[in-house]
């Protein structure tokens, strides 16, 4: 049971961080008015 809790910790985590580091990215690119991935729709 214990063993369980901890990788699913670690996946939380894990997830956590891949959103952030989105979410980040995201906001400067609103801020500095480019698209998400590097694509060029204008």
């Amino acid at each position: 049971m214990n063993k369980k809790r901890l990788i699913i910790l670690i996946f939380d985590v894990l997830v956590a961080a891949i959103l952030g580091r989105l979410a980040v990215r995201g906001a400067l690119n609103l801020l500095l008015g480019g698209t998400m991935f590097g694509g060029d729709f204008l």
